[in-house]
């Protein structure tokens, strides 16, 4: 069995490291590299540098933050935010990166997943997913609309860094990513993300079901357990976390060591 990946998150503003609640109140968490080297040296499996606002902006990538930041590590780095075209993929790899991640382009042009598929390796192409909860509502007697029990829902593909709704079912949207050519998935649960109350594991499990795609869960770690829950229930091949190490409220080996203790397959560096 392949061993699960631990991989903390760089979601970066003006050069920072920030990390909010469901995309808001962004608060500065540190520099992009000192962080990266802290969670290297921790024994992080790889890293995710994300340019939250390049895309809602329209420009692109901040090449100096992520050549700086690729200076610093030796571990596979996926940097993704702003990335629009071919060129933008070539100028984010002779950056430094490994990998990149596509959303709001692969949404606007999903022929960008397929051109970089058949150039770059489809193991070079990481699609992402952010996806909203939308409800199933049904008519009561009186008349009233409510939601039916928590999991008959859909999830909603959002693009912009979660600004923008685009109609598309996130499950039928990772399908046709596969068949595009992406070499990995990365969702994140936009009504889970930041709160630390533990992933949405349907989300994860389905989008891994429907797809047999690596999957790196994201959105809502808030201790070992909630990645526990999301690598096996989930059935997802990496966790990505932001909060739970920036603030120091473990560590990366700590994870590590919990998930090796409860029998995941884990490496250690």
């Amino acid at each position: 069995m392949l061993a699960k990946r631990i991989i903390p998150c760089l979601d970066v503003k003006d050069g920072k490291v920030v990390k909010g609640v469901q995309f808001v109140n962004l608060q500065i968490e540190g520099d992009p590299a000192k962080l990266a080297t802290i969670y290297e040296k921790q024994g992080a499996d790889e890293l995710v540098f994300l340019d939250i606002t390049a895309s809602f902006e329209k420009r692109s990538t901040i090449l100096d933050v992520v050549k700086r930041t690729a200076d610093t590590v030796s571990i596979p780095f996926t940097v993704g935010g702003g990335i629009r075209n071919i060129v933008d993929i070539k100028r984010v790899l002779s950056a430094g990166a490994d990998k990149v991640s596509i959303n709001t382009a692969a949404v606007r042009e999903p022929n960008l997943v397929e051109q970089a598929a058949e150039i770059f390796g489809s193991q070079c192409v990481v699609v992402a997913i952010d996806a909203k909860r939308v409800y199933i509502e049904k008519a009561v007697p009186d008349k009233t609309i409510v939601n039916t029990a928590e999991d008959k829902c859909w999830w909603e593909v959002y693009v912009e860094g979660g600004r923008v709704p685009t109609g598309m079912d996130a499950i039928v949207w990772a399908k046709t990513v596969k068949e595009l050519g992406a070499g990995e998935l990365l969702p994140t649960s936009m009504d889970y993300d930041g709160t630390q109350n533990g992933y949405d594991i349907p989300l994860t499990k389905s989008i891994s079901e429907a797809t047999n795609l690596p999957i790196i869960a994201s959105g809502g770690a808030g201790k070992p357990e909630h990645i526990y829950e999301v690598l096996t229930e989930g059935k997802a091949d990496a966790a990505l976390a932001a909060s739970i190490f920036h603030q120091s409220q473990y560590s990366v080996g700590e994870v590590k060591k919990y998930l090796a203790r409860k029998g995941v397959p884990i490496r250690f560096f």
